[in-house]
């Protein structure tokens, strides 16, 4: 199960935005993320991540849609490993990724937590395709 981690209710001033926008999401008043991002990876990653972050709240895609839709359906298993090291997991909405027959494959906190993640933006179990 989940391990217990001490943590900080002060929040450091730049941070605050962030926390709050966080917060909005998880009590359902948020679709969309408005923070300045920088996340490190490759050029490629950072390809996949933007088109990740262009996948409307409350819908899904598969992988190779997203190849596609980035020019090279061949590109699939480096489409997913690039999802794979997505760093903002829930702001990157690497969770509305899902596989061609529609099951949840892979996500780095669990498929449990992908799930709820995308129960929690559908208000349903039902997934629906991008």
């Amino acid at each position: 199960m989940d391990e217990e981690i001490p943590s900080s209710k002060e929040i450091p001033d730049f941070l605050q935005s962030a926390a709050e926008q966080l917060d909005d999401y998880f009590k359902g008043n948020l679709e969309e993320f408005n923070l300045k991002l920088n996340p490190k990876g490759t050029h490629f990653q950072q390809k996949i991540w933007k088109a990740l972050s262009e996948i409307p709240f409350g819908k899904t895609c598969s992988y190779l849609e997203l190849s596609r839709k980035l020019g090279d359906e061949k590109a699939i298993r480096a489409v997913a490993s690039a999802n794979g090291k997505n760093p903002l997991w829930v702001v990157i909405p690497c969770h509305r990724v899902i596989g061609s027959n529609g099951s949840l494959t892979g996500y780095a906190g669990g498929l449990h937590r992908k799930q709820w993640l995308l129960n929690h933006e559908n208000n349903t179990s039902q997934l629906s395709m991008f």
